[in-house]
């Protein structure tokens, strides 16, 4: 789920860069939220070599495919809005999904469909939940205090 400002302005940077990490043969987190233009870090804490192959969803088109050894780090900028599959070329079981939104306010809704966004500001946005091959979008006013958004078609 993602809350897009109506009307632009300059958006808070990330306190910290993402971080998607190899631990055991796979990716964690299996689905990781990332701020474009702005770094995420990939590591791998596993006790093999493994590579970070990153594709854009929609056109297919590589964003980077490098090999990432135990203990080291690779940081990357994801340019463009979009998702992105994540895989690695030595171990083919491990995969995982990016997410990259110039937006700050995102999140993961639970298995129930129920999500919170913390400390989004007063004004209007565009509410968008991404489910599979679904998209529902609405526009939504934030006002102080909280909220509930339904986002059911």
């Amino acid at each position: 789920v993602v809350l897009e400002p109506i009307g632009g302005g300059a958006q808070p940077p990330q306190p910290a860069p993402p971080v998607m990490d190899q631990v055991q043969q796979t990716f964690i987190p299996s689905v990781l939220l990332v701020r474009t233009g702005q770094p995420v870090q990939f590591k791998n804490n596993d006790d093999v070599l493994h590579n970070v192959r990153v594709r854009e969803d929609a056109t297919r088109e590589p964003s980077f495919n490098v090999a990432i050894p135990t203990g080291e780090t690779y940081t990357h900028t994801f340019a463009r809005d979009g998702f992105y599959d994540v895989g690695c070329d030595i171990h083919p079981g491990m995969s995982a999904q990016i997410m990259a939104t110039s937006s700050p306010y995102m999140t993961v809704a639970d298995a129930s469909g129920a999500f919170t966004i913390a400390n989004v500001p007063n004004g209007p946005y565009a509410a968008i939940a991404y489910s599979g091959p679904d998209t529902i979008r609405k526009e939504i006013n934030v006002a102080a205090g909280s909220a509930t958004v339904d986002l059911r078609k």
